[in-house]
This record gives C-alpha cells, sequence and structure tokens, in this order.
C-alpha cells in the first residue's frame, strides 16, 4: 500500500498521537524529559511504524514494523496508567485515552493477523 494515509489505523493511531500531546500539554514542567516525553515519543512510534512498514517492499518487512508499532502501543498503555496513578490524567482523561489505544490496538491486532495469513 503505497498511500498510508488512506489506512483507517494510521488514522487512528494519527488521532491517538494528537490526544496524548494535548493531554501531555498540561503535565508538571519537571515531566518535559520524563513521562511526557516518554509518552510523546511510544505515541509518535505507533502511526510512524505503521507508515514506514507500508513503505518497505516485503510482507515479512511490515510485519516486523506493524510488531513495533503494537510494542509502542503497550509501552503507551503502560505510561498512562502511570500518568492515572500519579494523577497527572484524571478519570476521565485516562478512560477516554485509554479507550483509543485499545481501539487501535484491536485494529493493529487483526491487521497483522491477516498479513500473517496471507503471508
Amino acid at each position: 500500500m503505497s498511500n498510508f494515509r488512506k489506512l483507517l489505523v494510521w488514522q487512528k493511531a494519527m488521532s491517538l498521537t494528537t490526544k496524548i500531546y494535548t493531554s501531555t500539554k498540561n503535565f508538571p514542567k519537571e515531566e518535559i524529559f520524563g513521562l511526557t516525553s516518554q509518552l510523546r515519543l511510544c505515541a509518535i512510534s505507533i502511526p510512524s511504524n505503521i507508515a514506514e512498514g507500508l513503505g518497505r517492499d516485503s510482507n515479512n518487512e511490515l510485519i516486523r514494523f506493524i510488531n513495533i508499532a503494537v510494542g509502542s502501543l503497550f509501552e503507551l498503555q503502560t505510561q498512562l496508567e502511570i500518568a492515572k496513578n500519579i494523577c497527572y490524567l484524571n478519570t476521565e482523561e485516562f478512560n477516554n485515552l485509554y479507550e483509543d489505544n485499545r481501539e487501535v490496538e484491536r485494529m493493529l491486532i487483526a491487521f497483522l493477523k491477516k498479513l500473517k495469513e496471507d503471508k
């Protein structure tokens, strides 16, 4: 697929990344190189790896990059839990971000399964 922008999972991952940036704007300034940075990097990694995988010339490479995106997604879930536990995110913010995260997760896992079947 040459136009990754048309892929719904990439679009959802981009939306999640934007929401992470918006939510972390209010984190304490001392977290700029800590949790704020980590959350943002994980979020950015998800659509970036989807796009990079789709730009590769083999199904095996695409599978590898989708797996990396899934790993970043799970890392993001963990960091969201930490942000909630230390009260940087309120329950509503956490739930919204977590649900968006889980939606992307389900889509990526389904995409990965399809890619492996087509192998």
